[in-house]
């Protein structure tokens, strides 16, 4: 009887742990969007950002882009120590090379 006391126990003991361990990792996974301005605390605008080291930074006003990248790591780790997840910055769309004119062409040799 007491055996199987203890055989209870540590089964609850190892269901609960399971439970904790799952809610611990969705917990985790759960993105907390940034909100408001790292330089002046005020709402972001979407339409105002800075792209720096791979990440995008929204802010308040244009002023503001600046001071992101004077110092881009001191605002990515405040940010992220808040547990907010940032966008990845988008890569910039390149346009195809323009044709170099040929130096031979409109003239005879």
């Amino acid at each position: 009887m007491k055996r199987r006391k203890v055989m209870t126990v540590l089964v609850a003991a190892i269901i609960g742990m399971g439970i904790i361990t799952v809610h611990a990792a969705e917990k985790k996974t759960e993105v907390k969007k940034q909100t408001t301005c790292p330089v002046m605390g005020g709402k972001i605008n979407k339409a105002q950002y800075a792209d720096v080291n791979g990440k995008r930074i929204y802010v308040c006003c244009p002023g503001c882009i600046g001071k992101i990248k004077a110092a881009p790591d001191k605002y990515i780790k405040q940010l992220e120590a808040k547990g907010i997840t940032l966008d990845k910055a988008e890569m910039k769309k390149m346009k195809p090379a323009a044709k170099k004119a040929d130096s031979h062409s409109g003239h005879q040799h």
